[in-house]
């Protein structure tokens, strides 16, 4: 598993945990853990990116290097 594929897990797990937060939050009227829960999610969607953003740098450098051979 490449770098990019393990970050957007880790993103969609953190996204996943802080939905499920951020309903108890909801839930029980506290307003912490609903925050919580959000930046967990906000955390995810940043991971995801930073793994998108890898697997693109990967596919860039092995493009020019496939096209200096």
């Amino acid at each position: 598993m490449g770098e990019g594929t393990a970050d957007r897990a880790e993103g969609k797990v953190d996204k996943a945990k802080g939905k499920v937060k951020e309903t108890v939050g909801e839930v029980t009227d506290d307003h912490s853990t609903q925050a919580e829960g959000r930046k967990d999610q906000a955390k995810g969607k940043a991971k995801e990116a930073v793994g998108h953003l890898k697997d693109a740098a990967k596919k860039a450098t092995e493009a020019v290097k496939d096209a200096v051979d």
